[in-house]
């Protein structure tokens, strides 16, 4: 009896497995608005080859601010085709002396390829705040796990680029100093939280955008 329950069993997956809905894709419908797991599908009658091809990444990014880099992604919000495959891509543009604070993805891990200058990148564990650095040429690939801070400097005299990609459509972006510094948090919460001096939370605060 325990052999026909299990026959049974078997079958009974299998033909379920094969009668299940297989979707081949889910692009971003960007008229839907978007919950926690992404963005709704569009209707398979109006996908289009486009919505799979992503050209910006091609472009240089304009480096013409305090940090002196540029981030041009191409997540699910630009990139529809990309929706609930767990992937997207980006590319980062850094001029000399330019940085990449100290930021974190939620959403997602990040790979890192040099592909012009070079790049001095880093992260630290949230175990033992153990700090991996390393500087980057040409070809070099480094890895950034999901969640924990990390940052990039150019560390050459010229631009450096680079292609980053994402185990995330969506992997989001959190920079440390903004979410210090450029809000409305009374300072002297930012100060007592940080260590830091009052003439320093104010020059940070005026430097970023932040008031209070």
């Amino acid at each position: 009896m325990f052999h026909i329950f299990l026959l049974a069993l078997f079958f009974f997956s299998t033909s379920s497995l094969s009668h299940g809905a297989v979707q081949d894709f889910c692009v971003a419908d960007f008229m839907a608005p978007e919950g926690p797991a992404g963005y709704s599908c569009k209707m398979p009658a109006k996908v289009t080859v486009d919505d799979f091809v992503f050209t910006g990444l091609g472009v240089a990014g304009n480096t013409s601010n305090i940090i002196k880099a540029a981030v041009t992604p191409a997540f699910a919000t630009q990139f529809p085709g990309v929706n609930g495959l767990g992937i997207s891509m980006a590319r980062l543009d850094i001029a000399p002396g330019g940085v990449v604070p100290f930021h974190t993805h939620p959403g997602g891990s990040e790979v890192l390829v040099v592909i012009q200058g070079s790049i001095l990148a880093g992260f630290i564990s949230s175990s033992a705040n153990t700090v991996y650095l390393k500087v980057l040429k040409v070809g070099d690939i480094m890895v950034f796990p999901k969640g924990l801070l990390h940052f990039q400097v150019n560390a050459g005299g010229l631009t450096a680029i680079a292609f980053v990609s994402f185990s995330s459509p969506i992997p989001g972006l959190q920079i440390l100093d903004f979410a210090l510094f450029a809000n409305d948090l009374p300072s002297e919460l930012v100060e007592k939280t940080t260590f830091l001096d009052d003439a320093q939370v104010k020059k940070l605060k005026a430097v970023l955008g932040g008031t209070g």
